[in-house]
């Protein structure tokens, strides 16, 4: 027979704290009273009062009993109990769950703010009694006009009341977390406006996870605890709907070890309320070792604040994290201890099952739990990664967690690394939210912990790749080859080109055979462009589109022969002569005195820019790369004019030469 004990059966930190108060007080205390059963276990109960400790079930009951010292019960009371208590001379020494005791506060509070209580929960249950006895209205004590218990679906679907009340949801802490969740799912859709707090205890969610695991995978099981505890019959009843022979017994006499013989697998879970003793006593009968070896074999786990400890996840909320670590109680790890991401759900990052690592902050966080850090225990490990690749030059890579004003933080294992603007890039960059969520590479050039200055730089890891690029390229390129590169920046006088380790400056009088007045018209950022290198003086790098084989020059002597008729199209004006655009690269020169044989002043008076305009070649100097129209020798000559064309060459070259040769 295998025999499987779940991990968290047994007392829970407030019922262990409860007891404790109890044995410690008895050699010191004449007179020992507990306000109601300490706890809901008849065992635990019986033995204390043969150690001369007594159960007060009322005030009637008290007032006749000797002064002395009363414990408050781990299910709490109403807070008129205890200052009634007072008012008879006894002295109180408070055993309240803080678990419940959290509760006591919250509705204290939120009722004084004028909500209305909703108790999710058993109404008969002395825990929530005493939570009710802390209820106020308007500084009185609690009245049904104020709360209300709701134990199922049809008090929820019964719920009832004005809408423009707000209400504040807390649970009994024993209470089944899913049955929680679907009644205040119920309440929430009335239209109410709600403040639910989710005050279950984590000693009751792990055991009832682990024994709904247990008993899926177990024959038989048994469930021990006290026949009036609400957990330990919530156990039960997640047991027995996935293991039919499922036992509930009080302590060892209860059970029938005859019925269990049978069983190859057989699991045991108990009750918050049920002492160790009686788990392993039942234990103990069901297998061959003996309770001394049993004894032995168990680990007893001490810890301390600032141990590193290793637990295994049993419940994962919205912003908290609860592990079993071990020790006699769980370890929570809240959310702003788990990441430095804000408002994060921790379900989507952790599953139950999980196996963490975390950080003791308190063994005692107030609450009965051990409070633990995951992030801070990553950021050590975070630093000292990050210490190293500072002394060691590595090249780390990490996502983009937010964009500040003055940069970048990253970070490295829950360590934080800031990147100023200006090793960001090698050039400005004026929109950093790009880089937003992107994983970007860098190296860290400051390491000081103690002031929290630790600084990457992307821009050298640029700048030394960027010089191996260049190596490379002045290594391959020479005058005269064809590159092609990408517009990186563009100015008044050119654009700078990437050629992939340098940039190459392609002017603007190198960007067409024709005339360019605007860079920006032609390029824009990112334009791939094929050029050609027109030289190289040390890192400098001069470029050129105007390719040899496309220079309109090459057929000017065929195409612009004079007397030839040719169209263009007006592209700038003086006084004294228009000039036209015959093809980019070529601009001829229209004299105002071969514009008409009537007089014309000024060539605006008869032309305009973009004008096309039919004339016909009456000069053509390929060395000096000019070309003479006249549309006057087109029309009809008169007498007078007859010699007019063999002036036309000689007039256009005296008054026109400074204007040609400038253009």
């Amino acid at each position: 027979m295998k025999i499987t004990t779940a991990k968290s059966a047994g007392f829970c930190f407030g019922v262990k704290r409860a007891v404790d108060v109890v044995y410690d007080n008895i050699d010191h205390e004449k007179n020992l009273y507990t306000y109601g059963p300490i706890i809901h276990n008849d065992e635990v109960v019986n033995d204390l009062e043969k150690l001369g400790v007594r159960v007060v079930n009322s005030m009637e009951e008290l007032k006749i009993l000797p002064k002395g010292t009363i414990i408050i019960r781990s299910h709490g009371v109403p807070e008129a109990i205890i200052d009634e208590i007072t008012s008879y001379g006894h002295e109180i020494k408070d055993a309240t769950c803080p678990f419940v005791s959290k509760i006591h506060k919250i509705v204290k509070e939120q009722s004084k703010e004028s909500r209305f209580i909703v108790i999710v929960g058993n109404p008969d249950h002395p825990e929530v009694q005493g939570i009710i006895g802390w209820i106020k209205n308007q500084g009185d004590e609690a009245t049904s006009l104020n709360y209300k218990v709701i134990q199922n679906e049809e008090d929820a679907n019964n719920f009832s009341i004005p809408t423009d009340h707000k209400l504040c949801i807390v649970s009994q802490t024993t209470y089944n977390y899913k049955k929680f969740e679907e009644l205040v799912e119920i309440i929430s859709k009335k239209g109410y406006d709600i403040f639910v707090l989710n005050t279950i205890c984590n000693a009751t969610t792990a055991p009832q996870s682990e024994a709904y695991q247990l008993a899926k995978e177990s024959d038989a099981m048994i469930v021990i605890g006290g026949k009036h505890s609400s957990n330990t019959r919530k156990l039960f009843e997640i047991c027995k709907n996935q293991c039919e022979n499922t036992y509930y017994i009080q302590k060892l006499d209860d059970l029938d070890l005859d019925k269990l013989k049978s069983f190859e697998k057989v699991g045991i879970t108990a009750g918050a309320s049920t002492p160790n003793n009686i788990i392993k006593e039942v234990y103990t009968a069901m297998s061959e070792k003996s309770f001394q070896q049993l004894l032995e074999e168990e680990e007893v786990v001490k810890i301390s604040n600032g141990d590193v400890v290793e637990g295994t996840v049993l419940d994962v909320k919205e912003d908290e994290i609860i592990l079993n670590i071990g020790f006699k109680s769980e370890g929570v790890i809240t959310r702003n201890e788990y990441t430095n991401t804000p408002n994060v759900d921790l379900r989507t990052l952790v599953n139950v099952g999980d196996t963490l690592e975390a950080k003791v902050l308190k063994v005692n966080d107030g609450e009965g739990q051990v409070s633990l850090t995951y992030k801070r225990l990553a950021a050590e490990k975070g630093n000292k990664k990050l210490e190293e690749a500072f002394n060691s030059g590595e090249v780390l890579t990490a996502k983009v967690s937010a964009v500040l004003n003055g940069g970048l933080s990253v970070i490295v294992d829950e360590a934080r690394v800031f990147i100023p603007a200006s090793l960001i890039s090698d050039s400005y960059e004026k929109d950093l939210s790009k880089y937003n969520g992107k994983e970007i590479s860098f190296v860290i050039t400051e390491f000081n912990p103690r002031k929290r200055r630790v600084i990457g730089n992307r821009k050298q890891l640029i700048l030394a790749e960027k010089e191996v690029l260049k190596k490379a390229l002045f290594e391959k390129i020479e005058v005269g080859m064809t590159i092609e590169g990408t517009v990186k920046n563009i100015t008044d006088f050119g654009a700078f080109i990437d050629l992939g380790g340098a940039d190459g400056l392609l002017h603007i009088s190198e960007m067409s055979w024709g005339r360019v007045e605007y860079p920006k018209k032609l390029f824009k950022v990112g334009d791939k462009v094929t050029t050609f290198i027109k030289n190289i003086q040390g890192e400098k790098i001069a470029l050129s589109l105007k390719f040899e084989d496309q220079n309109p020059w090459i057929e000017a002597e065929t195409k612009y022969a004079v007397g030839n008729v040719v169209t263009g199209v007006v592209a700038r004006m003086t006084d004294f002569g228009a000039f036209v655009e015959l093809e980019p690269g070529i601009d001829a020169l229209l004299h105002v005195s071969q514009i008409s044989r009537e007089h014309v002043d000024k060539p605006s008076d008869v032309l305009s820019i973009g004008q096309e305009v039919t004339s016909q070649v009456v000069e053509l100097n390929t060395v000096d790369k000019k070309i003479s129209l006249s549309i006057k020798v087109m029309e009809e000559p008169s007498n007078e004019e007859e010699t007019l064309v063999e002036e036309v060459s000689q007039e256009v070259t005296e008054e026109a030469a400074q204007e040609v040769t400038e253009e």
